[in-house]
C-alpha cells in the first residue's frame, strides 16, 4: 500500500506540473510536454509490480481530474486500463539492470505501446461516429495522418526528451536505494540477460484485453447516455489558474508523509 500511494502521489505530482506548462498549436497539432514519463516509468521499474503500474494513472485521476474538478468516470477508464498494463508489460522486459540499452528500450516500449493503442482508440471513436472529426473536412483519412504525426511527436518529446534521457540518469541512481526504505528487495536482474526472458504472456494478454475495453469505455464516454459519474465543479474557472497549485501541494504533502513513514519504519 505504501508503494502504491508513493507512486500515485509522485505520478500525480508530475501530471499536475505538466498541466501548468503551456501547449502550442501548429495547425491541427498540439505541441507540448505531455508527461514527464521518466518519473512514473522509473518508479514502476524500481518496484516491478502491477500495483505500482496501476498507481500511475490513479495519480492523474486523483491529483488532476478529481482535485481540479474535471472527472469523467467512463473517460478515465481508458488511461486506467492502458497505462497500467502497458507500463507493467514494459517494466518486466528489463532483465539487465545495468544495461542502458534495455532501459531505453523499456521506456520507449511503455510510452510507445500506450500512445499507439490510445491513437487507435481515438481513430476508432471517429469511425464509430461518437467523436467529431478533427481533420481535413471531407477527407476522413486525414485523421489517421494527424494521429500518426501526433504519435511521432509524442514519442520524440515525451518518449525521448522527457522519457529515455532523464530515465537513463535517474534509474541507476535510485536503483537499490529506494526499495529497501519501503521494505522491498531491489530487483538485481541478470547481467547480459536477454529482454525476451522478461516477456510475460499474461501481461501481453492483459494488454490485448485492455485495448478493446478502453475503447468501449472511451466510446461510451463520448456518446453519453450511459451510466456515468461526472465531477465537474469548474474550480479553475471559479478560483483562477492558481487553483492548479492545490493538487501540486497535496501531492507533495502525501509524498513527504509516505517517505517519513517509510524511513521511520525502516529505522
Amino acid at each position: 500500500m505504501t508503494v502504491f500511494i508513493l507512486v500515485m502521489s509522485l505520478s500525480g505530482l508530475q501530471y499536475a506540473i505538466t498541466e501548468i506548462i503551456p501547449e502550442f498549436d501548429v495547425g491541427p497539432l498540439e505541441l507540448g510536454v505531455g508527461d514527464f514519463i521518466f518519473i512514473p516509468i522509473v518508479l514502476v521499474l524500481l518496484f516491478r509490480t502491477y500495483w505500482a503500474a496501476l498507481a500511475v494513472p490513479m495519480g492523474e485521476i486523483v491529483f488532476e481530474d478529481i482535485l481540479l474538478g474535471d472527472f469523467d468516470g467512463l473517460g478515465v477508464m481508458e488511461d486506467l486500463l492502458l497505462v497500467s498494463v502497458c507500463f507493467y508489460f514494459a517494466a518486466l522486459l528489463l532483465q539487465d539492470t545495468e544495461s542502458r540499452l534495455q532501459l531505453a528500450i523499456v521506456v520507449l516500449v511503455a510510452e510507445g505501446l500506450n500512445e499507439f493503442l490510445a491513437m487507435f482508440v481515438d481513430i476508432g471513436k471517429f469511425y464509430v461516429g461518437v467523436a467529431e472529426l478533427e481533420a481535413t473536412p471531407g477527407l476522413p483519412e486525414s485523421i489517421i495522418v494527424l494521429e500518426g504525426v501526433d504519435f511521432v511527436v509524442q514519442m520524440v518529446i515525451t518518449g525521448v526528451v522527457f522519457g529515455v534521457i532523464p530515465a537513463l540518469y535517474l534509474y541507476p541512481r535510485l536503483h537499490g536505494k529506494i526499495e529497501p526504505l519501503l521494505g522491498m528487495e531491489p530487483y538485481e536482474g541478470t547481467a547480459g540477460a536477454s529482454m525476451w526472458r522478461g516477456f510475460s504472456p499474461k501481461a501481453a494478454v492483459a494488454v490485448l484485453i485492455a485495448f478493446p475495453l478502453a475503447f468501449a469505455f472511451a466510446a461510451l464516454s463520448e456518446a453519453g447516455g450511459a451510466i456515468n459519474i461526472v465531477w465537474e465543479p469548474e474550480f479553475m474557472e471559479t478560483y483562477g489558474q492558481l487553483f492548479i497549485l492545490l493538487p501540486v501541494a497535496v501531492a507533495v504533502l502525501v509524498v513527504a508523509g509516505v517517505w517519513m513513514l517509510g524511513t521511520q519504519s525502516k529505522a
